[in-house]
């Protein structure tokens, strides 16, 4: 099964020459690591940053330059820095080819519980809300089972939504799946991992359409 950057580096591969690509806390960071050779791709990260790069070598970190996730970043060259304001216009004027999320719930017809857990504290929903709500190809990144084991790819959230009938894609440690029609389309396999295993550790309707391909990792 993929491990977290095994997850962001099969993301990578959707990526597309010229897209502008906003990523989440957590799993979707790791995504600029992998950018496919030959393409130019312009990350976005909502506390206003267009021009992301990856992550700094040790020693090199400006503890001045973070991502949304308080993590010290890079910059491309022609890089801009601007206020939020200016980056959730950019967000909600949907200038955003692509959004990857991290989620703790994803359900069959869409839905997407990734800001809180009932009875935990949280600092807020930060720029989640805005980022389903404005985007057309949303793609989540997140491990198919909770810590109990427990499936988090479900006919219905369990936890408070951040968005409806909004995400189309999700990559998670053992498969690759598509959202359509109220059921999760099941197009890769994580490697090592069978078809079994991927049924097993799906709550939600798994539409499963002849021999599914194992996934390549360049």
């Amino acid at each position: 099964m993929l491990d977290k950057n095994g997850i962001a580096q099969r993301i990578a591969q959707e990526l597309r020459d010229g897209w502008y690509v906003n990523l989440g806390i957590g799993i979707p960071t790791l995504v600029a690591n992998y950018i496919p050779k030959g393409i130019t791709v312009e990350f976005q990260s909502e506390n206003g940053i267009l021009g992301m790069g990856p992550f700094p070598f040790e020693g090199e970190e400006d503890a001045d330059l973070i991502n949304a996730g308080k993590q010290t970043v890079t910059l491309q060259p022609g890089a801009s820095i601007f206020d939020s304001a200016t980056s959730f216009a950019m967000i909600r004027g949907q200038h955003v080819q692509l959004t990857v999320l991290g989620a703790m719930e994803v359900a069959q017809n869409g839905d997407i519980a990734n800001w809180k857990i009932p009875g935990v504290m949280v600092k807020g929903m930060g720029g989640a809300m805005d980022l389903v709500a404005s985007a057309e190809n949303i793609i989540v990144a997140m491990m198919h089972t909770n810590k109990k084991g427990e499936s988090k790819l479900l006919p219905e959230c369990t936890l408070p939504l951040t968005g409806v009938g909004c995400v189309t894609k999700v990559v998670t440690n053992l498969a690759y799946l598509e959202i359509k029609e109220g059921a999760f389309y099941l197009r890769e396999r994580a490697p090592g991992v069978s078809v079994e295993e991927i049924k097993a550790a799906t709550a939600g309707k798994l539409i499963i359409e002849g021999d599914i391909p194992e996934m390549k990792l360049d």
